[in-house]
């Protein structure tokens, strides 16, 4: 295996966007998101996100094609729905990292390319000065219909890296899923870990 893993910056992320969307949709339509995506508003969301400052766009290569991605940036530079009950807890946000999401075709997973993700937004939330971070992931419950035999999830390497969940930190985020009509709320639960 021939991975290169590598933040991208400017015209970088210009020239990757639609393989990035794509990759997003291609991975979050699993279990557990279920995400029946859209790529016109993927490409915007990915603007968007890394035209925050200090943000940083990691990409995971195979050659020139694009087989994993993970975001992060400042918490205070996200949507209020993101940092609303940190806020109401009294969380300084300016001084937390948001990891936006990490993706990963499944051919490519378990080796090493998760932790070389964490490796580098942990550095650059590091360099932005932020004390702590964290990320959300969606909860789903054991008997969930579509969860495939021997799912298993990410909590244990997520844990390994230090995070863990915090209690009451949900927030809740829409998107439609597969088999949905229209968008519908899920629970994410957060994780954070000091840096």
């Amino acid at each position: 295996m021939s991975v290169s893993v590598r933040p991208l910056a400017g015209d970088e992320i210009a020239a990757h966007i639609s393989d990035l969307a794509a990759l997003r949709i291609a991975v979050f339509a699993a279990y557990p998101y279920l995400y029946d995506g859209d790529e016109a508003y993927e490409v915007e969301y990915l603007k968007e996100f890394a035209a925050a400052p200090d943000a940083v766009l990691v990409a995971a290569f195979d050659g020139g094609r694009v087989i994993g991605a993970a975001t992060a940036s400042p918490m205070w530079a996200q949507k209020p729905e993101f940092r609303q009950v940190f806020e109401e807890k009294g969380i300084d946000t300016s001084k937390l990292f948001y990891f936006g999401e990490s993706v990963l075709l499944p051919e490519y997973r378990g080796h090493g390319i998760g932790h070389a993700f964490f490796d580098y937004r942990e550095a650059a939330a590091k360099a932005a000065g932020a004390e702590r971070a964290c990320f959300a992931a969606v909860v789903r419950p054991d008997d969930h219909p579509a969860r495939p035999a021997g799912y298993s999830p990410l909590d244990p390497f997520w844990r390994k890296r230090g995070y863990s969940p915090v209690e009451d930190f949900v927030t809740h985020l829409a998107w439609k899923e597969h088999g949905e009509e229209t968008e519908s709320l899920k629970p994410m639960q957060y994780w954070m870990r000091n840096l």
